[in-house]
């Protein structure tokens, strides 16, 4: 069974930078997506971004060029680098994982059947 540990939530000020931290375990395979997505309450979980096993990434719109995601070099453990942030980045932030075939991975949350506990960023302003 998949087990995915977020950390490195925080408050931060708008311009701010935050470093999310997903330890994934119990992988079957390294043919997978890892990846982040964000829900503030009322509204439906949006994709933030996610890389598959060989590097290959997509993002959301919100996250286009100030956030970056990475990856160990076991493929394990994902990272989510948040810079510039702003009072509408503040949500719950999910680390989410499944098993792919291939290249890209998708940003739709029902693909990913395997999700963390959470990790929430607030932004002030």
């Amino acid at each position: 069974q998949v087990h995915l540990v977020e950390s490195g939530g925080g408050s931060v000020q708008a311009g701010g930078s935050l470093r999310l931290s997903c330890a994934g375990s119990g992988y079957r395979s390294s043919r997978k997506c890892m990846g982040w997505f964000r829900q503030v309450p009322g509204k439906e979980r949006e994709g933030v971004a996610v890389i598959y096993r060989e590097g290959y990434t997509t993002y959301g719109d919100s996250a286009e060029g100030r956030f970056t995601i990475s990856q160990d070099n076991a493929k394990t453990t994902v990272y989510l680098q948040m810079n510039d942030l702003k009072p509408e980045d503040t949500a719950m932030y999910y680390c989410a994982a499944d098993y792919f075939s291939g290249s890209p991975c998708p940003l739709a949350r029902n693909a990913y059947n395997y999700w963390g506990r959470g990790t929430q960023v607030t932004v002030s302003s």
